[in-house]
């Protein structure tokens, strides 16, 4: 029996499984193994090679990959945005490579990807879905485009993301977990748990062979959260969903959806400056200007770090050896509490600072 057979199964068992106290242990169970052999499933052969051109290497300061049905507007709208030439057509399928495209907004070079549209069951390998969601894996930022009379696929494409292992907007679970020698599982908290007990932590636990370790629990999570942390190949990453053909609507139908999104036309152009504005914020970047000590900032080309960046990060950037002669920094911006202040390493730099760094042999 195949693995695809073997979840198969487990699915239709654990669909069968009425939820209830006395069945919690059991579903918990089932939902490791369906787990496990995802994990199985989505991990690539050594000796596969991807083709038909999905391979894109990422460039610029971060990567948006666009995620959506057939036909809903994402070439059109990469071509809007960046100006790259998507083929558009108005039938399904037209992408049938991965595009790329660079968005240049307030000193960043965002690198966009336009992917073919899933299809449900994408996450099985409908439609070679399983590549296309392969890509959104390494992105920054998932953009996930609908159109105006489709909003309600936006829990379905979700679920296919999940199905090979992408979290969209969650933070990976507070759960250390030490492999021992010998003594069994331990078990230990800093918060009170609620939501599964010790018998359950243990029996998911050996379902992944994990039978001596120290599990330190620094949140109250469930079964599937646990789960996520023991297939250790999940993405925590954050989205953006777009709205596309929003002039073809009224605005009182757009205040009906029961979700947050960006309103845009791709085809008229409307909305997208405001989407420019969203990506930037929603991939947390912030712009750092660096100058000499006697000199005079650069103001023109900023280094695109992520919020809570430290002056740490602007030294890894600038020279692998910066960090070891760092000896101080000067800050200007939001950050200091001071024109000019001098700070350390550790300290944590906001949008639009200047930063001087000055090295252990007093060069800058």
């Amino acid at each position: 029996m195949g693995i695809e057979e073997k979840i198969r199964q487990l699915e239709e068992e654990l669909a069968r499984t009425q939820k209830n106290k006395a069945t919690e242990y059991h579903i918990g169970l089932l939902k490791a193994k369906i787990a496990r052999l995802k994990r199985e499933l989505l991990t690539p052969r050594k000796s596969s090679v991807r083709t038909g051109g999905f391979e894109v290497k990422k460039s610029g300061d971060a990567t948006v990959v666009f995620i959506g049905l057939p036909s809903v507007g994402k070439s059109t709208l990469l071509n809007a945005l960046t100006g790259a030439k998507s083929k558009t057509a108005a039938y399904a399928f037209t992408t049938l490579n991965c595009v790329p495209g660079v968005l240049e907004h307030k000193g960043a070079k965002i690198q966009l990807l336009d992917l073919p549209g899933i299809i449900i069951g994408a996450a099985e390998g409908r439609g070679r879905g399983r590549e296309v969601l392969a890509v959104a894996r390494n992105a920054d930022l998932v953009l996930i485009l609908l159109d105006v009379f489709q909003p309600t696929v936006l829990p379905k494409i979700k679920e296919e993301l999940a199905g090979i292992g992408v979290r969209l907007d969650e933070k990976p679970p507070k759960v250390s977990i030490v492999k021992k020698l010998r003594g069994g599982v331990e078990i230990s908290s800093t918060v009170k748990l609620t939501k599964m007990d010790e018998r359950m932590v243990v029996g998911i636990l050996n379902e992944y062979g994990l039978h001596n370790a120290s599990v330190v629990f620094h949140e109250d999570i469930g079964v599937d959260q646990l789960v996520d942390v023991l297939a250790g190949n999940r993405r925590y990453l954050p989205s953006l969903t777009v709205l596309n053909k929003v002039d073809m609507v009224s605005e009182d139908y757009l205040k009906s959806l029961p979700f947050d999104f960006v309103a845009v036309s791709a085809e008229r152009g409307w909305g997208i400056e405001e989407l420019k504005d969203a990506i930037f914020q929603r991939l947390r970047l912030i712009r750092i200007y660096t100058k000499p000590r006697m000199g005079e900032a650069d103001l023109k080309e900023p280094m695109m770090l992520r919020e809570g960046a430290t002056v740490e990060d602007v030294c890894n950037r600038l020279h692998r050896d910066l960090a070891r002669e760092f000896r101080y920094a000067l800050v200007w911006g939001k950050s200091a509490k001071f024109e000019g202040q001098k700070v350390g390493l550790e300290h944590r730099l906001e949008d639009g600072d200047v930063v001087c760094i000055v090295k252990k042999q007093g060069r800058e």
